[in-house]
């Protein structure tokens, strides 16, 4: 029987939770969804383009009532949830309805900030949130002729924009003394007004709105007298007065979360209803997303944040129990036609900040970039916002801007000829680069669709994909990605892209040759190949000593000196030039003794700090480099061998308590994952590759973030493939489901030795099974019996040769010169 799931909020952040959770369970839930107003779900951030006539009503809805019937959603609209009564787990609403839930999801949104003066709730003084007041701002629009607007925020400026259009004369009355001053710095600001005063709207700045005038219907404002001398005047007022007249009166001074329904109930809200990293509330039944919810000590307003909320409140909805929310960086862009306008970050400069700043009042053009060790913390940019994408992506990963600084305001194509068309600079963005940030959507998602999917409309796009499909403000960007796609001269399949300089070939091309044609040392794949440089280079001889070290695993001798100095010392380099050691600890199990050896070699060689690692094993930082291998022989001495934490190679093995202690384990999850680690040990890759065994669905080894996951269950074991848990996290595909603890193993070797053998030197097993695809694998493991079983032979050849303790070696004197201090000459 399915569980209730009750939706309190049929707005963007609770349908897109609806959404992501179908996708991820569609048979878990009875659904039932409560809405305030008489619509489905809209999309709320286009309110602005309808009341400035570029939109309808109808095509900003998201999703129709088709939608909800065909997924088998019973949509209650204009029926708003008034109880929540958590002891017998039901709701009540307007109309009287009771509705049982076994889990509950609060989307109740936000609520305009009124200012409370006298005179604000006189007819015709509203807010700007919904439909209804769109509405009424063009019935307003049609008799009278003086509008107000209280704010020179976002919303202010929109509506503001909006009511122009209209035919309305427009004051906005602002607080501050620059516009956004949330998201732009002075100079921005000033363009921004500038560019608005000679679209004809009038501004009010820094007054204080002290009551709002009128009997039966607003008439006008008056302000504050210590606002009088220091309002600066375009129109609307006369110097000396302290009035203004007004047939409307729009309020956009903010947002305040609607938290009513969830106090009355007895849920812990502060600023918002509070939630923790998992989107759940203090009711382990109730989980909360959107506007209403306070995360972290932040209430977020724009859709992008709230979508992020909206896929981990679902992937916790979905019983998987992995997905975190962490907070959002945001950016902001203004819907007025003929406006460019961007702003990410925190632009305000701070002690140890940097300001990177190019401006061109000629062409109305501004930018300017908080710089801060080298990497963006803030952006604002005004006239050209075309790189604004590539800015935030910057931001967003920390990158390191060093190399390009001295370029980075002119623009990503000014990295290269690239050109100065949108197209190129378009071009220029990596296929990781989030276009669409309202939806998570990336160049390469995009493109993706269009090739598999035939795509040639810009509706056609935002069908499939949703980019540009709810704020719009990355339109332009869809649209250059959708002419270079299928314009003329566009190849179906991208270039290929050599190995390095030294080579026109591909990795496919190499790893291909290599195999086909028995090469088996460099020098007769340089020979083959054509090399353009006699002995390679630091790109690719690391690259091609493990491509012929997984071909040919008997035959071709590692070649320790093409490869990184972590890997050729089996340590990891720290800041400080000292090493970090890391022993193994088959499937995370350790005696007294190990830890007493562990103790003794870091009372020994003085070892400054230990720490457990997230992979169940000790690390042990601050190792003189000359320390390594005495260090080594001692733990090698004790039963330890290398962990090769420090290397492109197979990492470890997490496990759960498993069966044997927890009592919802199902499986001896510990003693397979010994088995997993005994037969995958000492295997170099290309990249680092991880296992997990969880011991039951509630996944405590996080087994579907990792490379080779197990979760056992009780009629066998599913087996999960191309996880990863680092900065782009990518929850694993379910490979297949087996019946015992052999078939894990096969099953995991042949997986490994495909992987080993088809993906690029550093890809990582998530990338790779994206870019082949699961179909590709399924294929070759599933389907063909007799090459899953050779896969599994190779592997097992390969690690043969592969299970030599390097650090056995080392201690025995290999490689010695490694490990001597330089001695400098006088």
């Amino acid at each position: 029987m399915k569980e209730r799931l009750v939706l309190v909020g049929n707005g963007m952040a609770g349908v897109r939770t609806l959404e992501e959770l179908l996708k991820l369970a569609p048979e878990e839930y009875d659904i039932t969804v409560f809405g305030a107003e008489p619509y489905p779900n809209y999309n709320r951030i286009m309110l602005s383009p309808v009341l400035a006539g570029e939109k309808t009503i109808d095509e900003i809805i998201l999703n129709d009532r088709e939608w909800y019937e065909s997924n088998g959603i019973t949509l209650h609209t204009g029926d708003p949830v008034v109880e929540i009564d958590r002891i017998n787990r039901r709701v009540v609403s307007a109309s009287g309805m009771e509705v049982s839930y076994d889990r509950l999801l609060l989307a109740t949104g936000s609520n305009p900030f009124i200012i409370p003066v006298p005179g604000s709730d006189l007819p015709g003084v509203i807010g700007f949130r919904d439909i209804a007041d769109v509405d009424a701002m063009v019935e307003a629009a049609k008799t009278g002729k003086k509008a107000v607007v209280i704010g020179g925020g976002l919303l202010g400026l929109e509506a503001a924009n909006g009511l122009m259009i209209n035919g309305m004369d427009v004051t906005v009355v602002h607080l501050m003394d620059i516009l956004m001053e949330r998201q732009l710095d002075k100079p921005a600001a000033g363009m921004l007004r500038k560019s608005l005063e000679e679209k004809g709207m009038k501004f009010l700045m820094e007054a204080q709105t002290a009551e709002v005038l009128g009997e039966d219907h607003v008439t006008g404002l008056r302000f504050a007298d210590d606002a009088q001398g220091r309002a600066s005047v375009v129109g609307g007022r006369k110097p000396g007065t302290t009035e203004i007249e007004a047939d409307l009166v729009v309020m956009a001074v903010g947002i305040r979360p609607a938290m009513d329904l969830a106090q009355k109930a007895g849920l812990y809200c502060e600023r918002g209803v509070v939630v923790n990293d998992t989107m759940q509330t203090y009711d382990p039944r109730i989980y909360a997303v959107g506007e209403c919810v306070q995360h972290r000590g932040q209430c977020y307003g724009l859709v992008a944040p709230l979508f992020e909320q909206a896929k981990v409140a679902a992937n916790h909805l979905a019983k998987m129990g992995i997905a975190r929310y962490e907070g959002s960086v945001t950016s902001t862009k203004l819907k007025v036609t003929g406006i460019d306008l961007f702003s990410a970050g925190e632009f305000n400069e701070e002690d140890g900040d940097e300001t990177l700043v190019l401006q061109d009042p000629a062409q109305n053009m501004y930018k300017k970039l908080v710089v801060r060790d080298n990497r963006i913390k803030g952006a604002v940019m005004f006239g050209d916002t075309m790189d604004g994408t590539w800015y935030f992506q910057l931001l967003r990963e920390g990158t390191d801007i060093s190399a390009f600084r001295s370029t980075i305001l002119f623009g990503q194509h000014d990295l290269g000829d690239a050109g100065h068309g949108d197209e190129t600079r378009v071009a220029a963005l990596s296929s990781d680069a989030e276009i669409c940030g309202c939806n998570g959507v990336t160049k390469g998602d995009i493109i993706d669709a269009i090739q598999t999917k035939g795509l040639f409309t810009l509706d056609d796009v935002r069908a499939h994909t949703k980019a540009s499909a709810s704020c719009g403000s990355c339109t332009g960007l869809v649209e250059a990605i959708l002419s270079s796609t299928v314009g003329e001269g566009y190849e179906a399949k991208p270039s290929k892209k050599p190995v390095c300089g030294c080579t026109e070939h591909s990795h496919d091309d190499v790893i291909r040759a290599i195999a086909e044609h028995e090469l088996k040392d460099m020098p007769s794949v340089f020979s083959f190949l054509e090399w353009n440089t006699p002995d390679g280079c630091a790109t690719c001889r690391p690259a091609l000593n493990y491509y012929l070290l997984a071909r040919w695993p008997e035959d071709y001798k590692d070649d320790a000196q093409s490869r990184f100095i972590n890997e050729r010392a089996h340590g990891n380099i720290q800041k400080d030039g000292t090493y970090s050691v890391v022993p193994r600890m088959f499937g995370g199990l350790c005696t007294p003794s190990d830890l007493r050896a562990i103790a003794d070699v870091c009372d020994k060689y003085e070892v400054p700090e230990m720490k457990v690692t997230g992979g169940q094993r000790i690390d042990l930082f601050g190792v003189k480099k000359e320390d390594l291998p005495p260090l080594w022989k001692d733990l090698t001495d004790a039963g330890f061998v290398s962990g090769h934490a420090y290397g492109k190679a197979m990492r470890t093995v997490k496990t759960c308590a498993g069966k044997t202690w927890c009592r919802f384990g199902t499986q001896n999850s510990t003693g397979l994952g010994v088995k997993l680690e005994e037969l995958t040990w000492g295997s170099w890759m290309p990249h680092k590759f991880k296992l997990a065994v969880s011991g039951c669905p509630r996944n405590c080894a996080e087994a579907t973030i990792k490379d080779f996951g197990v979760v056992c269950v009780d009629s066998g074991y599913e087996l999960h493939i191309g996880g990863n848990g680092g900065i782009k996290v990518r929850v694993t595909d379910l490979l297949c489901k087996v019946d015992t603890e052999e078939e894990v193993l096969e099953y995991c070797g042949a997986f490994t030795q495909m992987y080993r053998e088809e993906a690029h030197y550093l890809e990582r097993t998530a990338p790779w099974v994206e870019r082949v695809g699961l179909g590709h694998i399924k294929e070759r493991i599933l389907e063909d019996e007799a090459e899953r079983k050779a896969l599994y032979e190779r592997f097992k050849v390969g690690q043969k040769v592969a299970q030599v303790d390097p650090w056995k070696a080392r201690a025995e004197g290999e490689a010695a010169h490694e490990f001597e201090p330089l001695k400098i000459s006088a």
